[in-house]
Order: structure tokens, then sequence, then C-alpha cells
């Protein structure tokens, strides 16, 4: 035998002598969740066992970890408590004496713990709304509101009072832009973009400042922040986007679930008390999001407000949540409407 091929073939058998001594890491063990079930819910108990260790040595401590977030465990059980929702991540990490560090992933779907809770309305008063405006983005700031439109070539910001009528300022953005979902923060008006992974940010008089552009997120759909130090931004997926209030850049996300399912197309946010409020995109119903979790608390039944505006060939979906701090109602309309509502949430429950 050749020098050469017995040197291929004692390094062939190396090679696979030292695979079978040390697998790959991450097939290394497995592990089994009791009790089996498709899905999980928000306050379950859960146990996790590790499996079939393909591994020497033995093990001298077990973490895990779920969406980024340390797991608790107490007697065997980990309760799922305090997590975000939806389909995540869950990591188990294995210590040896032997000081290797062994990592396994698993996806499982969390859903909320309990049904959302029932809505209805009741219209306080109307006002009129340009018909011709396709609206994305409704905020106030005082009694003005902050309107972003929609639609190639007729795409806008502006700002205007429902109570006059009076138009302070009417922006037009550039043809190539379908202008999306806009809030009011920290001084300076932010506005997406539907496809162009832009967005836009003004001063308060309308001076484009600067621009951002979208990293993770492919379309830019709503758009409200919390008031200190978070960004939320819907894409039309299952997901609301948080974003760095600084860089806009998209830094987690939630998934929006209920007790049953994931949902997806939240539209228009606006935030308030705590909670996110979203048109679904071609429904008439808004969810009320809890913004720790992704859970929809509450779901607001809005259907009869489309058929109380002009019925013109343009008219479209509801779209346009804004809420007054002062009057503490909501001012609801859509997509060419020729009025605006002002409404507040009755709990049918």
């Amino acid at each position: 035998m050749k020098l050469q091929q017995l040197i291929c073939i004692l390094s062939f058998l190396l090679i696979g002598a030292c695979k079978n001594a040390n697998p790959p890491k991450q097939d290394a063990f497995n592990i089994e969740l009791y009790p089996k079930k498709k899905e999980y819910h928000i306050g379950e108990a859960l146990q996790i066992k590790v499996v079939n260790p393909k591994f020497e040595g033995k093990i001298v401590k077990i973490s895990y970890q779920f969406h980024h977030q340390e797991l608790v465990v107490t007697n065997e059980n980990i309760v799922l408590e305090n997590l975000m929702l939806g389909k995540q991540p869950l990591e188990v990490t294995v210590y040896t004496d032997k000081g290797e560090v062994y990592k396994v992933r698993k996806e499982i779907l969390l859903l909320a713990g309990q049904a959302p809770k029932l809505y209805t309305y009741k219209i306080l008063n109307e006002y009129p709304h340009d018909k011709q405006a396709y609206t994305q983005g409704l905020e106030f700031i005082g009694d003005t509101l902050v309107e972003s439109t929609g639609q190639y070539r007729e795409s806008s910001i502006r700002k205007w009072n429902p109570f006059t009528g009076e138009m302070y300022k009417n922006v037009p953005l550039q043809a190539m832009y379908f202008g999306e979902g806009a809030t009011v923060f920290r001084n300076k008006i932010i506005q997406l973009t539907w496809r162009e992974n832009i967005g836009f940010v003004y001063d308060a008089q309308l001076k484009l400042l600067k621009t951002f552009s979208y990293n993770k997120s492919k379309e830019g759909w709503g758009l409200c922040h919390n008031g200190s130090d978070k960004l939320y931004k819907s894409d039309g997926s299952e997901k609301i986007w948080i974003l760095n209030p600084n860089t806009f850049e998209e830094v987690d996300s939630l998934q929006l679930c209920t007790n049953k399912s994931i949902f997806t197309n939240a539209n228009e946010l606006e935030f308030v008390d705590g909670k996110i409020y979203a048109n679904t995109y071609l429904k008439d119903g808004i969810m009320i999001i809890n913004p720790n979790n992704g859970a929809i608390e509450g779901v607001v039944d809005v259907r009869g407000l489309k058929e109380k505006v002009e019925q013109t060939p343009d008219l479209d979906v509801l779209n346009g949540i804004a809420y007054h701090a002062r009057r503490n109602t909501f001012f609801i309309t859509g997509k060419n409407w020729s009025k605006i509502f002002e409404v507040v949430f009755i709990n049918k429950n």
C-alpha cells in the first residue's frame, strides 16, 4: 500500500472516531416537554426533560431560556408567565463536569391565557373629513390632528383641526412614496412608507429633518409610541416591531395572540393608557394589545361606521385611530371617508 493511501485511510478513521467521541454540540441531546401539546398558554406549568444524551460526562447544570429570557425551575416545574407570546425559541443549555457546554433549541407556541374582552362603541360627535384622504395614520397634538395619507402620487403628511375644519399645513410626498402610519414622538413627527423601506422624520412644522431605513421589517403599516422609550411599528404580519427610539432600528417584536391562535394585519396604531389599539386591516374591528407580551386583551366591534359616511366610488376600509387625551375619547375614520367619528368604547361583557 502506498504511503499516501495509508495516510488518507488513517485520517478518515481518525476523523470518524472524533465525530463519534464528540458529536456536534447542537445534536448532543434531545428534549421532551410535559405535558406534550401543540400549544401552551400563559400561566401553565411545564416540565422539560433532557433525553438521549450523546456526550460523555455528567450533567452538573441545566439552564432554560425562552425568547432570550431566563426561566426559573421550581420543583421541576417551569411556570410560563411574564413571557412573550407566539412562536418563540426555547433554548436548553447543558453543562457537564468535563467543562463542555451543549445547546438545543426548540420552537414552541405560547398563547394568551384568556379570551379577549368584547367592546362596542357609542358615537358622541361627527365631523367632516376630507374624502380624498386615504387615511393611514392619525394622532392628536392638542386639538390638532396629524394625518398621514397614502396612495402613490397622492400621499401626504398634514396637520388640521377637526373641530373647525381648518387645514394648517399639507405636505405632499414625492410620487414614488406610498404614505403609511405616523406618530408624534419627542416633538418630532415620524411617518412610514409602505414598501419603499424608508421612514421620514419631520419637525413640528412638517419640515423634513432626516430619513431612516427599515431593517428586519419589510413593510411600513402603523406606528405609535409609549410616551417614553419605545416605538411600535406594524408591518402586516403577526408581529409588531419594537424600535430603538434613537435609531429606529427593530430591536425586538411582539407576536399578536389570543388564547386560540396568532393573528396578523394590525394596521394603524395608537398607544393609550398602557395598551396598543390597532385597526385590523380589512375588518371593522380594533384590537387592544398588551405591549408587554402581545396578548390581544380586547376587541372593539366598530361595524356600522362605514355605512354612515358618503358612499363614494373610492370609499375604502376603516383606518385611523386618534385618542384625544383631554376629552378622553377616540376619533375614528377610514380611507376616503367623508366623516370622522368621536366615540367611546363600551365593554360588552
